[in-house]
């Protein structure tokens, strides 16, 4: 989220408590689809700002870019800056151990008007109009079958996430690029109705903690190499398990120099970088509220299991 037409809180508790399905489709005829290019931004609850800044500023490296205040006054979120259309947001409304760290998550499209249109066309719930928010953009907020909050946003040039373009990239950052968020997904069916039928998702990669089960589904966004990761068979979890399972990756191009790296800053690493069963090397990194942050090599250097990994 980021200086938007609404404050984020109240379009959390507001519109978003719509189905996610509207009754009848808009319009005389469907519209296209404008392109997905990417993950814009993951949005993430603490109950500790200074451990958040502590953790994605000096551990990782990331700038604090801008911050955001309410009308009241008071901060509403900080923006991390990964790169010119990449950042990791941070609310400090975390009210309770039990509540979930994961906010939203966001795709960037190159026209969000034109994406409104599309999916309420598809029987999508989304805003009636979308108009420039306070930072110039253009965003909208949906639900995705999970009752995972869902944002789609435009960087318009003039706005304040462009103006900034070229800003706030310290060599500091461990990494410049999220190469994929994943969220808890109970019904494959659904979220394969919505991600891939409706937005154009491909599925790149599934694969399981054994050979005959499949617990994850990489389903790369249609006009881009970043992607949404399923986090399938997760029943009651605990808050640290919602923290392992609602994540980020950072992609890295060599995990063991990040290792180290994090190392010469008495970053505490409770885990040493080992190969996944994507064939990848990671390291699984956590916040100060539990959220999994994993630095991974972008491609396989083992054989993965389970199924083949899709270049395109």
């Amino acid at each position: 989220m980021s200086l938007r037409s609404v404050l984020v809180p109240t379009l959390l508790a507001a519109s978003l408590t719509f189905p996610l399905y509207s009754q009848t489709n808009e319009g005389a005829g469907p519209a296209r689809r404008p392109p997905i290019t990417g993950v814009a931004h993951i949005g993430l609850k603490t109950n500790d700002l200074s451990a958040a800044r502590n953790f994605y500023g000096h551990d990782l490296g990331f700038a604090e870019a801008f911050t955001l205040d309410k009308p009241g006054g008071g901060l509403m979120l900080t923006y991390f800056k990964v790169n010119d259309h990449q950042y990791i947001e941070v609310f400090p409304d975390l009210k309770d151990e039990a509540e979930d760290r994961l906010s939203h998550i966001c795709f960037e499209t190159t026209d969000a008007r034109a994406l409104r249109d599309y999916l309420a066309s598809r029987g999508v719930k989304v805003p009636d109009k979308l108009k420039p928010g306070l930072d110039g953009n253009y965003s909208m907020m949906v639900k995705d079958p999970d009752g995972h909050n869902v944002e789609f946003m435009e960087y318009v040039p003039g706005s304040l996430h462009s103006r900034n373009f070229g800003k706030a990239l310290p060599a500091s950052r461990i990494s410049d690029h999220i190469i994929h968020v994943g969220v808890t997904v109970q019904d494959r069916d659904a979220a394969d109705r919505f991600y891939r039928d409706i937005l154009g998702f491909r599925e790149m990669w599934h694969g399981g903690k054994t050979d005959d089960r499949t617990d994850w589904i990489d389903m790369r966004v249609p006009d881009g190499t970043d992607w949404l990761e399923y986090m399938l068979n997760v029943s009651n979890p605990s808050p640290r398990t919602r923290g392992v399972m609602n994540h980020l990756a950072l992609g890295v191009p060599d995990v063991e120099k990040g290792y180290r790296t994090l190392l010469a800053r008495d970053v505490k690493v409770g885990e040493k970088p080992k190969i996944g069963r994507d064939g990848k090397w990671q390291l699984n990194l956590y916040d100060p509220n539990l959220t999994r942050t994993e630095l991974m090599e972008p491609k396989p250097v083992e054989k993965p299991c389970c199924s083949p990994m899709q270049s395109r």
